[in-house]
């Protein structure tokens, strides 16, 4: 279920960030702050979030695994558990920020 970009992908999205961004009136970017670097902080966020995401679907997948009973990846079972633990987890999350 993870979401995996390359980073080709991701730049081009962290473009049209910065495109759109240059588009709204009310958006001044600062003296010195260009594309690339604009593009390289969007990237860096992005990929950041991917990541956590990640963590928390293998987080997800070894709590499934490490209960008593075997449950069959790609079963029923097991995407209805994943979609619950998942859901908790990312509640505990929002709950954090």
């Amino acid at each position: 279920m993870t979401v995996r970009l390359s980073r080709a992908k991701i730049n081009r999205i962290a473009d049209i960030v910065i495109e759109l961004l240059q588009k709204l009136d009310y958006v001044d970017f600062p003296p010195g702050v260009d594309s690339p670097a604009l593009r390289v902080a969007i990237r860096k966020a992005i990929e950041k979030e991917l990541k956590m995401y990640q963590e928390i679907e293998e987080k997800v997948v070894q709590k499934i695994r490490s209960q008593r009973k075997t449950v069959v990846e790609g079963s029923r079972e097991w995407d209805i558990l994943f979609r619950k633990y998942y859901n908790e987890e990312i509640s505990k999350l929002d709950k954090s920020l």
